[in-house]
């Protein structure tokens, strides 16, 4: 059993009188005095009432759930105070119904003059790990959060006393780990985030968070690693992690799933500037001063803060703020190195766009970026590929059924490019979706290629949702299921009787050829 005391011997701290919001009533908050209003305010939010709030007493709750002992809880203390880690909301809360969570914050890994602490941060992601787990079993009773619906309706299993031809259901998750603050790491390393350097880092780090949470899972669960790491002993660190990983188990521990935290009170709590894989929008703290990855990105290029003041006077652009496209392209170089994303960030049109006049029409460049998906409705495959602008927006749509008749093959190319030149001309995106998402015909079905739908009631169903939810950030649900056997597929020839449908004495007809 952990007191409230032991772990937080030596602390100064500091009472600070702070509030949710501007018209709360203030509340004495007791925490470390390093800590500013923020993160008393991030507290007061955290804890709902009027009564005071004492940060030791409080983290207690959780570290005595947490810590199988002692030293795991000066541990996690550590990383509290360090303010390199703290519990998700729910957790300060103690509601165990869920799986627990972490949220790390990667601006704390960053040493001065050292760069990116990777052993130090792998050390903190395993002991997550480990707590995470141990708290999975220890609350497992309470977790009434997560149960499993959709195998409800399951047909049961025969009962033939053959354990292997049972079923097993999936392995609980046993909590998430949650990185934020990237923006404010990149630039403690001297990186800008809107680079091709920035976006190598951050998928290296993320990359080595997944690695370090799946370790223990068997090789099949991890990711691949990047191609650059660009950080100094960043690389060494994954290819150690890596060979540690990549072992067979037969007895795999409970998954740990990565991602990106979203906003919360937690990042005051760890003095976050941006949440997530967000940038930093703004040079300024909230009281007016000079941001912490402000002043370390002017050091980087050599400015003190009274030349880089003379600079912006003189007209200069000392430091360039990334927008809404570089937000875009670090989500989309992230995507694939975590187990979750968050939303995808919306692009804001760009000036082509806004000021584009009626009947004007916006072509695309001749290299232009995009995907391509192979995918299956009903057992008949579909070749979609996207032409996108430099803003990252749908400029292009193509559709190729491959094993279709020349008439189909040429109407689904004719409304691609139909599409493609409304898009080219202003058209919203999201009108043609509402218009052409659920539409019904043949062939539907089932989709195999893409886990953005498992059923489409058309080939035009399915590629509109598909867009709706990599260009709109929205994905829409599956349609209901037709019967197949209400009318033939149009696509299709007509059945034919079979040899047990002919009466006797009939001859079978076939088709013939009329010229």
């Amino acid at each position: 059993m952990t007191t409230a005391t032991h772990p937080w011997n030596g602390v100064l701290m500091s009472t600070l009188d702070a509030a949710a919001d501007p018209d709360a009533p203030l509340r004495p908050v007791t925490l470390p005095a390093e800590w500013d209003t923020e993160a008393a305010a991030a507290l007061a939010q955290l804890v709902p009432g009027d009564d005071p709030i004492d940060l030791p007493t409080l983290a207690n709750g959780w570290t005595r759930v947490f810590a199988p002992d002692s030293a795991t809880a000066r541990s996690l203390v550590w990383l509290l105070l360090t303010r390199q880690a703290a519990p998700t909301e729910a957790v300060w809360r103690c509601a165990f119904d869920r799986p627990p969570g972490f949220i790390v914050n990667l601006a704390a890994f960053v040493s001065p003059g050292e760069g990116f602490a990777a052993r130090t941060f792998v050390a903190a992601l395993r002991l997550i790990c480990s707590v995470l787990r141990h708290t999975a079993e220890s609350t497992a009773s309470l977790r009434n959060g997560e149960l499993p619906l959709p195998d409800l309706f399951a047909p049961a299993a025969p009962a033939t006393g053959n354990a292997a031809t049972q079923v097993e259901a999936p392995p609980l998750v046993a909590g998430d780990i949650l990185l934020t603050n990237l923006d404010a790491c990149l630039a403690g390393v001297g990186l800008d985030y809107d680079s091709e350097d920035g976006r190598a880092a951050a998928c290296a780090i993320a990359a080595l968070a997944t690695l370090t949470a799946h370790a223990g899972r068997g090789p099949e669960t991890l990711p691949l690693p990047p191609v650059r790491t660009v950080l100094p002993g960043l690389g060494e660190t994954l290819r150690a992690v890596w060979a540690e990983a990549a072992v067979e188990t037969d007895t795999p521990l409970a998954p740990v799933e990565t991602g990106f935290s979203a906003s919360n009170p937690v990042d005051g709590i760890l003095g976050v500037e941006a949440c997530g894989l967000a940038p930093v929008f703004s040079m300024l703290r909230p009281d007016g001063r000079l941001a912490t990855s402000t002043r370390q990105r002017l050091e980087a290029r050599g400015f003190t803060t009274e030349t880089a003041l003379a600079a912006s006077l003189a007209g200069e652009t000392v430091l360039p703020l990334p927008g809404a496209g570089a937000h875009l392209a670090m989500y989309r170089a992230l995507t694939g190195f975590v187990d979750r994303m968050p939303a995808r960030p919306e692009a804001l049109p760009s000036p082509a766009r806004q000021k584009l006049e009626r009947g004007a029409r916006r072509a695309l460049s001749a290299r232009h970026g995009g995907f391509t998906q192979k995918t299956s409705i009903g057992g008949h495959r579909l070749f979609m590929r996207t032409g996108e602008y430099e803003d990252g927006t749908l400029g292009e749509l193509s559709l190729s059924p491959t094993r279709e008749s020349s008439m189909v093959r040429g109407l689904m190319e004719s409304f691609g490019e139909a599409v493609s030149i409304g898009l080219q001309y202003g058209a919203p995106l999201d009108a043609f979706v509402d218009n052409f998402a659920y539409s019904c015909f043949g062939p539907a079905g089932t989709v195999e290629g893409d886990p953005v739908a498992s059923y489409a009631t058309s080939m035009l169903d399915y590629v509109f949702r598909a867009l709706s939810d990599a260009y709109l950030g929205k994905r829409l649900p599956d349609g209901p299921h037709q019967d197949a056997q209400t009318e033939p597929d149009p696509l299709l020839p007509l059945d034919l009787p079979g040899e047990d449908d002919t009466p006797s004495g009939q001859r079978k007809r076939g088709l013939r050829l009329v010229c």
